[in-house]
């Protein structure tokens, strides 16, 4: 196991306080390339627990499964027995919640930092000797200071602790390839001998398998306002190309084409200028609120503008394009069956935290639609609790289906909410035969082949991008000779 001269002993045990997105894929790969190190999660959920020590992982991520089962029980363990792992450990990762405030000051958009400081507190109330403490999860500029002075007024005597961000930059459905090979490792401590002991020690762990030049050492507010900012700008891309295909649509141009001749501007490159339905996630919006919010709270109040009008858009597009369903269907979608496929916010993922589909859907319902849902990871419970929806009653308006094609029977529409691999390449001649006539198909994601879907008879409309057979537009090319 790789050490650092500057660290004060090679760090052997380490715990997590939290199961989640972050913490289980994290952990898992920390004990896959650090054998030598004992990796232990706690989380107070004992069904979550049991799920991580089951052969269903309460996560799907891409070869997340595999890891699990190779360290599992060798030292990648999993508990709700919090005290005696958080006392054994060397280096604690604080890998908790941090929703958005729903009540209260801060209301809508600052972090809720609950969970956060109720880690710190058990941590000063078990722990017996000096730990690295390390902030996992994402926070507000300046929240270690919280960490540090809860452990502060708390610490029993002769024990010390060294607080570290470490923010992950995991995106769902690529975290295990986003552990292996980061682009950047980004640890943040004190300007001290002792906070520069920590970061060596975290650093340490990190070189077993990330090459030394892709670790980052700065200060504490630093790496905290580096998460932020990631995806603020991440989040800026996706409403931009979205407000271009606004444009787009408007004017004739196609947004695909735009961002194409956008994307090889080595000023700028190809990535994140995918037009769709709108981000989602648990990050983006709730990273976008957080910003604007402290930067209300240091009264930058153009700074917060700029960042909301990022929301603002994202909130546009996702009205954009459902209204845009109402208006293609004769303008009303009243007892109309219509088939959601995808509803996860993005592919290989079933999370659907702000996923742009609960949007699409719940605006359909208002407008008297019934729902056909189909998505390959999202369990059904979960697609009625996003919703709202019993799955009891006689005259059940949303159906979670298992398969497809039984989805599409019989409907009026196919709307594609999720960029999933496999809805590529479905037999869509087998769908439209199904479906009822004219029937339509809504790709949000701009995954599909709309030459060859309307070829079978779709009706297709896409995001960016003017439908083919307007009238309109057929009858300026008749009249200018084209």
């Amino acid at each position: 196991m790789a050490t650092s001269s500057a660290a004060e002993k090679p760090i052997r045990k380490i715990c997590c306080i939290g199961a989640g997105y972050v913490g289980g894929p994290t952990c898992s790969v920390l004990a896959l390339k650090c054998p030598d190190i004992q990796v232990t999660v706690v989380d107070r959920s004992e069904l979550r627990i049991n799920q991580w020590n089951s052969s269903k992982l309460p996560i799907y991520e891409p070869g997340l499964e595999e890891i699990v089962l190779k360290c599992r029980g060798k030292n990648l363990f999993f508990s709700t027995d919090m005290a005696p792992a958080l006392q054994e450990a060397d280096l604690i990762f604080i890998s908790v919640n941090t929703p958005t405030k729903t009540f209260g000051l801060g209301k809508g958009r600052a972090a809720d930092l609950k969970f956060v400081e109720s880690c710190a507190r058990l941590i000063a109330e078990v722990c017996n000797t000096s730990k690295i403490v390390v902030e996992k999860s994402t926070v507000p500029v300046r929240s270690a200071a919280s960490i540090i002075n809860i452990l502060k007024a708390n610490t029993k005597p002769g024990i010390s602790f060294q607080v570290l961000s470490n923010p992950e930059f995991l995106a769902e459905g690529t975290a295990v390839n986003d552990l292996t090979n980061p682009d950047r490792v980004l640890i943040g401590g004190e300007n001290s001998d002792a906070g520069r002991r920590a970061i060596a020690a975290l650093s340490a762990v990190y070189e077993n398998w990330v090459p030394v030049e892709k670790i980052i050492h700065t200060n504490t507010w630093s790496s905290e306002l580096s998460k932020l900012a990631a995806n603020a700008f991440l989040a800026q891309r996706i409403s931009s190309i979205n407000a271009i295909s606004a444009v787009c649509e408007a004017t004739g141009a196609d947004v695909s084409e735009v961002a194409q001749a956008i994307g090889m501007d080595s000023r700028l490159g190809s990535k994140f200028l995918q037009a769709s339905v709108g981000f989602g996630g648990s990050c983006f919006q709730k990273d976008l609120l957080n910003l604007v919010y402290i930067s209300e709270s240091l009264n930058l109040t153009s700074v917060a503008a700029y960042w909301q009008q990022v929301i603002d858009m994202n909130e546009y597009q996702k009205q954009r394009f459902s209204q845009r369903i109402v208006q293609a269907m004769f303008n009303t979608i009243t007892d109309k069956h219509i088939t959601i496929l995808g509803f996860a916010f993005k592919k290989n993922t079933g999370d659907t935290r702000e996923s742009p589909a609960i949007y699409v859907a719940q605006h359909l319902l208002e407008e008297g639609a019934c729902l056909h849902i189909y998505d390959p990871k999202v369990e059904k419970d979960q697609i009625l609790l996003d919703l709202n929806q019993s799955d009891s009653g006689n005259e059940k308006r949303v159906v979670i289906f298992k398969d497809p094609y039984d989805a599409a029977k019989n409907t009026h529409a196919i709307v594609v909410c999720t960029e999933w691999d496999q809805f590529i390449t479905y037999d869509y001649q087998r769908l439209y035969d199904s479906m009822l006539k004219p029937a339509f198909l809504f790709d949000g994601r701009k995954i599909l082949d709309h030459a060859a879907l309307s070829k079978i008879g779709f009706h297709v409309e896409t995001i960016g991008k003017r439908p083919g057979h307007s009238f309109q537009e057929q009858n300026w090319a008749g009249v200018n000779g084209n």
